[in-house]
């Protein structure tokens, strides 16, 4: 039986978008199955003790950049530090990944290109125009889908999603649960690529 992988996270997260194809890769290399699940941190923050951005302590910004500085340049991925629309709402972009992952369409694809939108193409991912374009990109009837997600029904997706992930004890972005085993941030996935590999936890083995 392939291991199972529940992966929370905002599409607005620069953390979740440096870990999103690193994951699939980490995933197919160990036959194990990823349920992709968009939240919105508006709904994870206010209940876990975390802060936005904004509201963040100028040291703890000032972290966060060097940090996003760093990262890009580690892992090879390309990444604007200080893109044109960010902040912006991650729940329009939510929405429109948990419809089309209720009509059966796989999201990862189409989470990575909303999250290079943002993070690379300097596209406001808040704004219906942008995600429709990005989804028919994608392959995706945008209109369709667009009516849906931003239906009643498409808002209570976001809103089972947000309450799923916090019974998993989700308080941040990217988060990975790997077997009822969680792990917060992009810089965790050596810990679950061993996870996987079933060597995290393992006893060392002696040799004289």
């Amino acid at each position: 039986m392939s291991k199972r992988i529940t992966y929370y996270f905002s599409q607005v997260s620069p953390w979740a978008y440096l870990g999103h194809a690193r994951l699939g890769e980490i995933a197919a290399r160990h036959g194990a199955t990823i349920d992709y699940v968009p939240i919105t941190i508006s709904a994870i923050f206010p209940r876990t003790g975390g802060l936005p951005l904004p509201k963040r302590s100028p040291e703890r910004q000032a972290y966060r950049m060097a940090e996003l500085k760093r990262w890009p340049q580690q892992i090879g991925i390309p990444l604007n530090v200080e893109p044109k629309y960010f902040p912006t709402d991650d729940r329009p972009a939510a929405r429109l990944a948990l419809t089309a992952k209720a009509q059966r369409h796989d999201i990862a694809k189409l989470s990575l290109a909303i999250f290079r939108a943002c993070w690379t193409e300097d596209r406001d991912i808040a704004d219906l125009t942008t995600l429709g374009d990005i989804a028919d990109t994608c392959g995706l009837s945008s209109q369709a889908l667009l009516e849906a997600s931003e239906s009643e029904m498409g808002q209570r997706r976001l809103d089972d999603a947000c309450e799923q992930a916090i019974a998993a004890g989700c308080f941040g972005v990217p988060w990975y649960d790997v077997e009822g085993e969680p792990f917060w941030g992009q810089d965790r996935l050596e810990l679950v690529d061993k996870k996987l590999a079933g060597e995290l936890g393992a006893e060392p083995s002696c040799t004289h």
